[in-house]
């Protein structure tokens, strides 16, 4: 083999390994590529999501807010409170039992006519647990926020007073903290939870 020859069969050498290298690193630049074209779509369908799911909330809110106005106010009943509790306990109106029967805070019944047996989960014996509850029907979100006021005016068939301290707080931090205090909810974290949503969008401003 001449040297000539060798020289040759080195450079074709080299090429080929210069041209395999320049494969790997566009199929790594066009893997890399693909992978962050997918991340930027993903970031922007969750951004899309996230604000499409805020203005649904934030319409839910001007929807029951003067209704809110409209039933709470005269009792001493914070609208905030109301709001806040409308909120948290329909997923802002996105909960089964919401969107389809128009039952904002999860009132039970017994009225077979008036009611529908679906699933909730509750706070019993220091664990959440999944239970089956015939859960009363509404016409209307107006409808379900008279019965949530009525509630606290005339309170349960058992105890009329039993939400006296709820009618006697004066601030929606209170009347949140009340609510515990007379057993309306069995999460413990209840209270907390309303005073985060009240301050986060705001709902103060309807009282």
């Amino acid at each position: 083999m001449t040297r000539r020859f060798r020289r040759r069969k080195k450079k074709l050498r080299l090429k080929s390994l210069g041209i395999i290298i320049a494969i790997i690193l566009l199929i790594i630049g066009l893997g890399y590529y693909i992978k962050k074209m997918a991340y930027d779509n993903y970031l922007r369908q969750a951004q899309t999501e996230k604000e499409f799911a805020q203005q649904s909330r934030d319409n839910f809110i001007k929807v029951i807010a003067p209704i809110a106005q409209r039933e709470d106010k005269a009792y001493g009943i914070l609208p905030s409170i109301t709001i806040a509790q409308a909120c948290l306990e329909s997923n802002y109106g996105q909960s089964q039992l919401a969107k389809k029967y128009n039952n904002l805070f999860g009132v039970k019944g017994t009225d077979p006519n008036k009611t529908k047996v679906l699933t909730t989960k509750e706070y019993v014996n220091g664990q959440w647990q999944v239970i089956s509850g015939r859960f009363q029907v509404y016409d209307t979100y107006e409808a379900s926020i008279k019965a949530h006021t009525k509630l606290f005016i005339n309170g349960t068939t058992w105890n009329p007073n039993q939400y006296r301290h709820v009618l006697n707080a004066k601030d929606y931090r209170s009347q949140a903290k009340a609510l515990e205090t007379d057993g309306y909810a069995t999460d413990p974290g209840y209270a907390e939870k309303l005073i985060y949503v009240i301050e986060k969008y705001n709902l103060n401003q309807y009282d």
